[in-house]
């Protein structure tokens, strides 16, 4: 059937018969100019030809006036809503609202924590708390002037699991911001009680804070370190792997050790000079760390753990084998066990790899941990 011209025709899929749609012109063609025109105006009833360029000019001062009245209208309906802020302010002073500074909220909380009246509950909630002030360095520094370090060394002494959690994970925290804070620590006899708590039969979640303490007075103090070693610290923490419920803190303290070792290691190899950096270094010569770690068969205690199943634990434990190398070598030739391990991970490692490489990733997690055991096995 023939359809007026300009029509739109489409296919209905469904029937599979054609359709037209009729044009909704009277006149069954396209719109006119004009009927356009009135399309887009709305309806218009004088002449197009009517206006003037006066006219027209007219027209639009009228609508920037009424755009300006709207604006006007807008801004007082705003100001009817929200106040100044200097109104504000007036009001705040005479409502006598004052806020704290980080300062005065921890003289508070230290207040709470060595209060006699304070319940348990109340005390570990002003520790927690300031476990979180003191994580910024001027905090840490504050905290430490108030005389709130003595005050944490001591609730590690109590006989409450909960408090000594919570002080630990407080002194910590200090140490990490604040490396002035470490001699104070000293002599204030954290050291001991850690290394006690350590020891002891504690909660895990007791030992995990203790642990925490300790590395974060630890790392870049040398001094630390040497006391460290002449109370037997090592020691302890060999004793954590023959207690049961510890696996936990097997790999925090493989990453301890690593830590210490490298830092020194580091030291040794830059090239900057200068006298601070030569005290620096005589100092570290004092810490005989990796003669003790060699002495008390370290060396056997950190290859067992690549036994572990978890891929972040042996990443940690083959970085302490290699930097252990050139001390244990005699060592980890001679063990059976560990020659065992490393075929099994080269072989796990080479199809995850493969199968990280068929995914289009070159340079994956997995092919990193395979050449760590491949230089190995080298090295061996």
């Amino acid at each position: 059937q023939a359809v007026p011209a300009g029509s739109h025709v489409r296919l209905n899929l469904q029937t599979g018969e054609r359709e037209a749609k009729l044009p909704d012109s009277e006149n069954g063609g396209k719109d006119t100019r004009e009927e356009r025109r009135r399309k887009r105006l709305g309806k218009v009833d004088v002449d197009s030809n009517s206006f003037t360029s006066q006219e027209l000019k007219k027209a639009l001062a009228k609508m920037k006036e009424s755009e300006k009245a709207e604006r006007k209208a807008h801004e007082e309906e705003v100001k009817k809503k929200f106040r100044p802020i200097e109104q504000l302010k007036e009001e705040f002073e005479k409502l006598n609202v004052k806020m704290e500074t980080d300062y005065e909220i921890m003289v508070k909380l230290i207040g709470k924590f060595n209060s006699s009246a304070s319940t348990l509950d109340e005390k570990v909630a002003a520790l927690y708390d300031l476990e979180y002030y003191v994580h910024q360095v001027d905090n840490a520094k504050d905290f430490l002037s108030m005389g709130g370090l003595q005050l944490v060394i001591d609730g590690l002494n109590s006989t409450e699991a909960l408090l000594k959690e919570h002080a630990a994970f407080v002194l910590g925290a200090a140490l990490s911001r604040n490396a002035q804070g470490g001699f104070e620590a000293i002599e204030g006899g954290a050291l001991q009680k850690l290394l006690v708590i350590l020891a002891t039969e504690q909660p895990l979640a007791v030992k995990k804070k203790a642990l925490f303490a300790l590395s974060s007075m630890l790392r870049h103090f040398p001094y630390a370190q040497q006391q460290f070693l002449k109370l037997g610290g090592l020691q302890v923490l060999r004793s954590l792997f023959r207690q049961k419920g510890m696996e936990t803190l097997y790999v925090r303290v493989v990453t301890l050790l690593y830590d210490l070792i490298m830092e020194k290691m580091l030291l040794e190899d830059s090239q900057h000079g200068g006298k601070q950096m030569e005290e620096k270094l005589q100092q570290y010569r004092q810490v005989k760390l990796v003669p003790a770690v060699v002495e008390q068969d370290w060396c056997v205690v950190v290859s067992n753990l690549l036994a572990m199943p978890e891929h972040d634990t042996r990443e940690k434990v083959l970085k302490t084998v290699s930097v252990l190398m050139a001390f244990c070598k005699e060592r980890f030739q001679g063990d059976q066990a560990l020659s065992s391990t490393l075929s099994l991970l080269r072989s796990e490692y080479e199809e995850l790899a493969a199968e990280e490489q068929r995914e289009g990733d070159k340079d994956g997690y997995f092919k990193e941990l395979l050449g760590s055991v491949d230089s190995i096995i080298q090295e061996l």
